[in-house]
């Protein structure tokens, strides 16, 4: 859409996201961090096989894998800014043909998110100086491919303030939640945002009187009736940014 020029002669931008752990018909608003900026990594660990009771005449690409992944979870507590949080997950591992034979290359899928776009920027150089280093250690060879996705939604300051002074008058002070902590979920809002300042605000979809399930579980509901709220904050809210002009 961007590439379309969707984005084209637009001075701000609004955008609403719902969300379970609000009440229906409530307003989230955050300043600041809102989603975090989320990368792809690939790693190819490759070693040399062998015998599994052999395992001296090999290099063990499983077992060196194990001490990139610990090593990479490790250095974040005591590398990394403990304020400026990352979370570093490896969610698919591949390798091996055997059980009895020591494994010469193992697949390593993961995802990698940080809130700050100074810590995002380093990110693929320190992860790349960590897996180097076990590798070496221990004879091993590597391939890595760190793709970046999409960054860290930052609500605009003054828009988020247009926003919640908007979703106050036009539901009440009691409708309206400040958000203290932001989400480690992304949120491709923030392509927008690298050509407009902008802002998004949560829409509280919860049930009062049944379970709420998290955002793309397969049993998700929302209560439908907390659109109208959305809709309404969201007009009034660009209404009330028209007038400011």
């Amino acid at each position: 859409m961007v590439k379309d020029g969707v984005m084209q002669n637009v001075s701000s931008i609004f955008s609403v996201h719902v969300f379970p752990t609000i009440p229906g018909g409530s307003i989230g608003i955050r300043y600041g961090a809102l989603t975090a900026a989320a990368d792809d990594l690939e790693l190819v660990i490759m070693g040399e096989s062998g015998h599994g009771a052999r395992p001296h005449e090999a290099i063990d690409a499983i077992w060196i894998a194990s001490q990139v992944i610990t090593t990479l979870q490790q250095a974040i507590s005591r590398t990394q800014n403990p304020l400026r949080p990352i979370v570093l997950t490896i969610g698919q591992i591949n390798g091996g043909r055997a059980p009895n034979v020591i494994a010469d290359q193992v697949r390593l899928l993961g995802t990698v998110r940080s809130l700050h776009p100074e810590t995002s920027a380093t990110l693929p150089n320190w992860i790349e100086n960590i897996v180097s280093n076990v590798c070496q250690t221990y004879g091993a060879k590597y391939e890595m491919n760190y793709r970046r996705g999409v960054p860290s939604v930052q609500n605009d300051p003054a828009l988020t303030q247009l926003m919640e002074a908007a979703a106050e008058e036009a539901w009440g002070r009691d409708r309206v939640q400040l958000l203290m902590e932001p989400s480690l979920g992304a949120e491709d809002f923030s392509i927008y945002l690298d050509h407009a300042p902008g802002t998004m605000f949560r829409l509280g979809v919860a049930f009062a009187d049944r379970p709420n399930y998290p955002l793309h579980h397969p049993q998700f509901h929302v209560e439908e009736s907390s659109i109208v709220t959305g809709v309404v904050t969201m007009a009034y809210a660009a209404y009330q940014y028209w007038l400011s002009r």
